[in-house]
């Protein structure tokens, strides 16, 4: 019998089908070998999404930690980045964070919309960037192909994907989901 592909694996479980391979899928993207803790970081300016993978060889990935930083619409544009800022520097003071992982600035067609979402990713990376961690960025399109497979993926797609790599017993929040997302394709995709 033909063995199936690491995307038909992964759909059919999805679809609570039985995976016929002995070779789970997490051991087939193994072979980059990535070792250490990633904080995922999906940014925005209301809702930035932020998780902690922790990666073994042999083993399956693990979340040590999630938060969503959600931010009133009363609250002013500056405090919201000084608690991006903060909840980013948080993590890192709590955990030996090997390599920091955001997604791209999506494109939008509203110039202003732009900017905040700059400004969003700018605070989580300055927060990075004075505890001199490595950080690397992942196109959102890029992130769904590693970890779902497929580029156009909805975010209930990526949430149940995300959540069957780790094992994780209660439903993430989309922005938690997306962060997890971006460290799991940094560890899928590492050539380090």
């Amino acid at each position: 019998m033909a063995r199936s592909s690491v995307r038909q694996q992964w759909k059919a479980k999805l679809e609570g089908k039985e995976v016929s391979s002995s070779v789970s899928p997490w051991e087939t993207k193994q072979g980059n070998s990535f070792e250490g803790q990633v904080l995922g970081i999906d940014p925005s300016l209301r809702g930035t999404g932020l998780s902690l993978i922790e990666f073994k060889k042999g083993k399956s990935p693990i979340m040590l930690r999630c938060q969503t930083v959600r931010m009133r619409p009363k609250v002013s544009q500056a405090d919201c980045l000084g608690e991006i800022f903060r909840s980013v520097t948080s993590f890192l003071d709590d955990f030996p964070v090997d390599h920091v992982a955001l997604e791209e600035t999506i494109y939008v067609q509203n110039f202003q919309t732009a900017q905040i979402l700059g400004a969003a990713r700018g605070a989580a990376i300055a927060a990075a960037a004075v505890r001199d961690k490595p950080i690397f960025e992942y196109a959102p399109l890029r992130v769904k192909q590693a970890v779902v497979g497929v580029g156009r993926a909805s975010k209930e797609q990526m949430a149940k994907t995300v959540m069957s790599h780790l094992g994780h017993g209660r439903a993430l929040a989309f922005d938690e989901a997306d962060a997890a997302g971006v460290a799991l394709c940094h560890a899928f995709t590492w050539k380090g």
